[in-house]
Order: structure tokens, then C-alpha cells, then sequence
């Protein structure tokens, strides 16, 4: 499964939603019977970094999103959340 957008409002963050939403995603996709979730973030997304690892993903790889990006070392991440059977 891939979660692809996730964001909180400006005004509703630091109040544990992102974490809330993130660990409803894993259990969605858990009780689904999906073995994995992954996702992708920016290099400047250190906050949702730290969210992603602290919830227990692991980043997997990394990739550029344009020629532009690969000039500029703008580099994504890319992260996987390996879900288990759930005993």
C-alpha cells in the first residue's frame, strides 16, 4: 500500500494528528492483509522524516524528480513500513 499525501494544517500541528494518521494507515493496511506501506518525502521534510522512522519505517531508497532535481541535489526519499502478519 502507498500512502501518498499526508499534511496537517499549519494551525492543527504539534498536537499528535500526523502520528494518529500514520498509525491508522499501518493498521488500515494491516487488517487488509498488506505486508508493507511505503511512501516518499523531500530531503526538506526532516519533521516528517522523523515522523515516518518514529513510526517505524526505514528509508529504502533515494531518487532525484528531475534532471533539474539531479542539478541541484534535490534528492527524495523513500521509505518502507514492513507490516508483518500482525501475531
Amino acid at each position: 500500500l502507498e500512502l501518498k499525501r499526508m499534511s496537517v494544517s499549519r494551525e492543527h500541528r504539534g498536537r499528535g494528528l500526523a502520528r494518529a494518521l500514520c498509525r491508522e494507515v499501518l493498521g488500515f493496511a494491516r487488517a487488509r492483509g498488506f505486508g508493507a506501506v511505503v511512501l516518499s518525502t523531500s530531503m526538506v521534510q526532516v519533521v516528517a522524516q522523523r515522523l515516518y522512522e518514529g513510526q517505524g519505517f526505514r528509508k529504502v531508497g533515494t531518487s532525484y524528480p528531475s534532471l533539474l532535481g539531479t542539478l541541484l541535489n534535490f534528492q527524495i526519499f523513500h521509505y518502507r513500513c514492513d507490516l508483518g502478519d500482525g501475531t
